[in-house]
């Protein structure tokens, strides 16, 4: 692998020796979305590294969606039922059942992700709050498939700050954290954030397992200061046979894999073909990797 050394590199995994090996390297296009597993000192300082921020966007918008649709309708304890062979009477779902319609939306990181939510949400008759670290800064700059998200920033009926985040729970009945894992955003929601949340709001995190503290979140779940969470990524991975979260009715567990599809690698490649027209020509390349940010 990169003998002799290379300009271009379009990877997933990066190597700690990558400047010895590719010396000559002016750019790295990243597979992910995330870059906080870049090797530290792996990337020399003149190498641009661009990410594939947006090419989950729909399909882990749907996820989202279809967690949420889930509790509403009462889903994950009707396929645990039919596990068991047992008829669950209309009365349960009269009195449990619900609708999104109505409902409030926390969106905690509104990147390409959180915007495509917000604009399926929407289309629920779901209200949209979102938190971001620049609330002033509306518009979308990064990489977006075509007629997706709200690349003008057009539909939270509000905007909070990074230190209004008690906030924004207070007032939402679903939170959807889709923060990148940086030095800022470890343990972002955590037993003060929990406290502030609706007794039946629902968490759900497919951001990076680290963003939200596990064990805050265990104590919220077993004191029933919240409804339920969807977990999609976890503090370890895989998630070990130990855990409490395993065992809750309303916790809702996939490995890792909210963003997989069948056309992962074709949505990654259009965006790099994209990138290096962009490259070839001097232009600005879409998604830049800001070491300072950290995204």
């Amino acid at each position: 692998m990169l003998e002799g050394g290379c300009d271009i590199l379009l990877t997933l995994l990066v190597p700690a020796d990558l400047a010895e090996r590719a010396p000559a390297l002016k750019w790295m296009q990243l597979f992910s979305a995330g870059a906080d597993h870049l090797p530290e000192g792996a990337i020399g300082p003149n190498v641009i590294v661009t990410t594939a921020s947006g090419i989950h966007a729909a399909v882990i918008a749907e996820y989202i969606l279809g967690l949420m649709l889930a509790w509403t309708h009462r889903l994950h304890v009707s396929i645990r039922a039919q596990l068991r062979h047992e008829w669950l009477r209309t009365g349960y779902f009269m009195a449990t059942a619900d609708e999104l319609r109505g409902k409030t939306l926390g969106i905690i990181g509104y990147g390409s992700i959180g915007r495509e939510t917000a604009r399926v949400a929407q289309a629920f008759g779901m209200t949209v709050l979102a938190l971001k670290r620049a609330p002033e800064l509306r518009a979308d700059s990064g990489w977006t498939l075509e007629g997706c998200g709200d690349p003008e920033g057009r539909i939270p009926r509000r905007f909070f700050g990074v230190d209004e985040r008690e906030a924004i729970l207070a007032e939402s009945d679903y939170v959807a954290v889709t923060l990148p894992l940086t030095s800022h955003t470890r343990g972002f929601i955590g037993a003060k954030q929990f406290a502030a949340m609706k007794p039946g709001a629902y968490l759900i995190n497919i951001g990076r397992g680290e963003v939200v503290d596990e064990r805050a979140m265990i104590e919220a779940l077993e004191q029933k200061r919240i409804a339920g969470a969807g977990l999609d990524v976890f503090e370890r991975e895989p998630l070990p046979q130990e855990s409490p979260l395993w065992d809750f009715e309303e916790v809702i567990l996939t490995p890792h894999m909210a963003g997989g599809h069948r056309g992962y690698t074709d949505k990654a490649c259009t965006l790099f073909a994209e990138n290096l027209r962009r490259f070839r020509s001097g232009r600005p390349l879409l998604n830049p990797f800001n070491p300072a940010l950290g995204y």
